[in-house]
């Protein structure tokens, strides 16, 4: 079955246009109608009148043969319960008077001058050459002889006032409601200018031009806000994208440093296998492939650690995973008993990176403490060595950062230890951080246990 798609203006004016033509016909139906009824209640209540005028004349004994000069400016009719007429106004003779409060249309009526009911009854009208409509009352005579029926033509002017309104409204309101979605598709059309500029240019943008940004309008509303958001989403697809290729080249670098080490001591020991010492040759090898191994594992973890969903946590007691690690290698100092919702083996392998990185540069001591602060763990590692310049403490996160670049890379490490520390921290909704002196932070939400 074909689909057939419409765009976003044509449907809002389509919309706009059946709203205003339901709204306008409604109001316009309710409106002729109420002027109509109140020309028809006039006319009905004049009619009234003049059937119980009538009524009384003959209860008081007035006969009906003279009921033509009695009442004066009257349309009526008076006939006995045979259904003979015995008084009538001219005007009314050529009527059907067969309903009981009814519409009646008058023919075409001229006042004869020589006729003296024609000259007393309704002298108002004058005659007139075109048929009239009018509101006729029953009544019946008090002694039940007479049926008296009085008539008031519907006023001719309102009446054409009227109907002039409802011609002019039969084909005004679709002229509006037509003007109205003409108006909405213009302004939705002009309101969608600055969107398709935002499609066109993401279409146009590329895994390797991120860095390009959609035109964000100053008008300050939703799209305003829309383009706000998709540019903010392009500096992180841009910032991700960026990281990544340096992760993919650093990594690639750091790989290639023990693989071409490797590669090369293989080289050697098949070109002069009498000369070298295999056993040593072995185990720079054996070397080589735990860097490697390590390397691998710490990319691993990483991606990981990028890509996290939800893990299966469980109550820490942070004490004593830093203890697992700490014991033998650095001074441990507890001060109360946090408990963390995370990872243990995560939890574990945070401390450990950050108990390594501190024998790595302390001269004799390496502290670690564990303290419970405002609701929050708090894990600090502490060494004697020189420290972090202030400049580089938020830059030894980084992934592959060596502060050292002389040092040796087997003393060195392969600068993920406390890249993996922030990305860890980061995935128990914690922070890590760099502070004066050899001082390194990890703060992590405490678990309330009741």
């Amino acid at each position: 079955m074909l689909r057939v798609r419409y765009s976003t203006r044509f449907r809002v004016a389509v919309t706009a246009f059946a709203a205003s033509a339901v709204a306008l016909g409604a109001m316009s139906v309710w409106f002729v109608l109420q002027a109509q009824d109140r020309l028809e209640n006039a006319a009905t209540q004049i009619a009234y009148a003049r059937a119980q005028a009538i009524v009384q004349l003959l209860d008081t004994g007035a006969r009906p043969a003279d009921l033509a000069l009695l009442v004066r400016d009257s349309i009526f009719e008076v006939t006995d319960r045979s259904g003979h007429r015995v008084a009538s106004c001219p005007a009314l003779r050529g009527a059907s008077l067969g309903g009981y409060d009814a519409d009646v249309t008058l023919p075409p009526y001229a006042i004869d001058r020589a006729d003296p009911a024609s000259v007393g009854c309704a002298p108002e009208l004058g005659g007139f050459d075109e048929a009239l409509t009018a509101h006729v009352i029953h009544e019946v005579s008090g002694d039940s002889k007479y049926d008296v029926y009085a008539g008031v033509p519907i006023d001719p002017a309102g009446q054409a006032a009227v109907d002039s309104v409802r011609t002019v409204l039969t084909f005004g309101v679709p002229a509006v409601a037509l003007l109205i979605g003409v108006i909405a598709w213009l302004a939705v059309r002009r309101s969608l200018r600055p969107v398709e500029a935002i499609r066109g240019e993401v279409a146009e943008i590329g895994a390797h031009d991120l860095s390009r940004r959609v035109p964000a309008p100053r008008s300050g509303d939703e799209i305003a806000r829309l383009a706000g958001t998709m540019n903010a989403m392009l500096a992180r697809l841009d910032e991700a994208v960026t990281r990544q290729g340096r992760f993919t080249s650093d990594a690639s670098h750091e790989l290639r440093t023990p693989l071409a080490s490797l590669r090369t001591q293989l080289e050697v020991l098949l070109a002069h296998p009498d000369r070298l010492d295999w056993r040593h040759a072995c185990e720079n090898a054996l070397l080589d492939v735990t860097r490697l191994q390590d390397l691998v594992a710490d990319l691993v973890l990483l991606g990981k650690l990028d890509h996290a969903g939800p893990d299966r946590l469980e109550p820490v007691l942070l004490p004593e995973a830093a203890e697992a690690v700490a014991a033998g290698r650095a001074e441990l100092v507890v001060s109360g008993a946090p408990v963390v919702r995370g990872h243990r083996a995560r939890l574990e392998r945070l401390v450990r990176n950050l108990v390594d990185n501190a024998e790595r540069h302390a001269a004799s001591r390496v502290v670690v403490e564990v303290s419970a602060v405002d609701g929050r763990a708090v894990l600090t590692v502490t060494d004697d060595g020189p420290g972090i310049p202030e400049a580089d403490r938020e830059r030894v996160f980084d992934r592959f950062v060596r502060l050292d670049d002389a040092r040796a890379r087997d003393d060195g490490g392969s600068g993920l230890g406390l890249a993996i520390v922030a990305d860890i921290a980061r995935a128990h909704g914690g922070t890590a951080v760099a502070e004066a002196g050899s001082r390194f932070v990890v703060t992590l939400p405490e678990l309330k246990t009741s």
